[in-house]
């Protein structure tokens, strides 16, 4: 399937991943765990779960594990809806937005979290959510009630977040219409040798290395992998696909700020996420096949 837009061929992937990165910097962020754990959430899922969920308020795990889409639903009714009884939504939502302030400075420094070009990419960012939908997209549309910051570095992380979950949203319907159940589009995705290693997986979404097997069966009976795990001719179409679709889906934020403006926005972003990891924001050995 081919995209319906006026942008470079793979434009939007090109710029929504250093997008949906930085975002993702805050829940690997120490800043994170302790915020999260001043308001009594100590446990690390029980705090993902909360942080991410917040925006939609008091939910339960039916809600979490819809739209989180590849985590063990066991896993997440064991932490939820208990966690607000901590914690309210709104002190999660504060404790997430302290702890993306104190990581974003301290991982691109102050001047980069103050600088002009922070004030652009926010500003482009927020462009771009301009044309972003609510329909069928609960994690955006839950988000897209929240404030924009006035501090740059938070406007651009909120923008980033609102991004993240539009196209996260849209990549769920793709993962349904290619007939890929939760874990079986984690193990399709790893097989591509870009998605997160089986060991981080099963580290963090609760699934069990039988799970992890019994998906993989599944995928190679469809004839999507072969038998040594890697992905087919046909497997890797349906990846592609997949991501196609989501391009589509999600396409029209950045129709909205035009060539330019994505190529610019791009730049930026890449900028900041090499920055962001150089400091060591995210864990070793989280990708990869092994």
């Amino acid at each position: 399937m081919t995209m319906t837009t006026t942008l470079p061929p793979r434009a939007v992937r090109r710029c929504t991943h250093p997008v949906n990165l930085f975002h993702s910097t805050v829940y690997f962020s120490p800043d994170y765990d302790r915020e999260l754990a001043g308001t009594g959430i100590a446990d690390s899922h029980a705090a993902y779960f909360a942080g991410r969920a917040a925006a939609m308020g008091a939910v339960g795990p039916g809600a979490v594990t819809g739209t989180f889409y590849n985590f063990n639903h066991e896993l997440i009714a064991r932490h939820l809806p208990a966690v607000w009884d901590t914690a309210s939504p709104a002190d999660v939502l504060a404790a997430r937005l302290r702890a993306a302030d104190t990581t974003v400075r301290r991982l691109l420094g102050e001047d980069v979290a103050a600088s002009d070009e922070m004030a652009e990419a926010a500003a482009l960012a927020l462009r771009a959510t301009e044309a972003c939908t609510r329909h069928a997209r609960p994690l955006y549309a839950a988000h897209a009630d929240l404030p924009v910051p006035e501090a740059p570095h938070l406007a651009y992380w909120h923008a980033a977040t609102l991004l993240r979950e539009h196209r996260g949203d849209a990549h769920l319907a793709a993962l349904l219409n290619a007939g890929l159940d939760p874990l079986e589009a984690v193990v399709s995705h790893t097989a591509t040798g870009t998605g997160v290693s089986p060991r981080w997986v099963l580290a963090t979404r609760g699934w069990q290395r039988a799970d992890w097997d019994a998906a993989v069966e599944r995928l190679t009976r469809r004839g999507l992998l072969d038998d040594a795990g890697e992905l087919t001719e046909e497997g890797a179409a349906l990846r592609e696909d997949v991501e196609d679709r989501t391009d589509r889906m999600d396409a029209a934020p950045y129709e909205h700020i035009g060539t330019a403006g994505v190529a610019r926005l791009t730049e930026l972003a890449r900028g900041f996420l090499a920055k962001a990891a150089a400091a060591g924001a995210f864990p070793t050995r989280l990708t990869g096949q092994d």
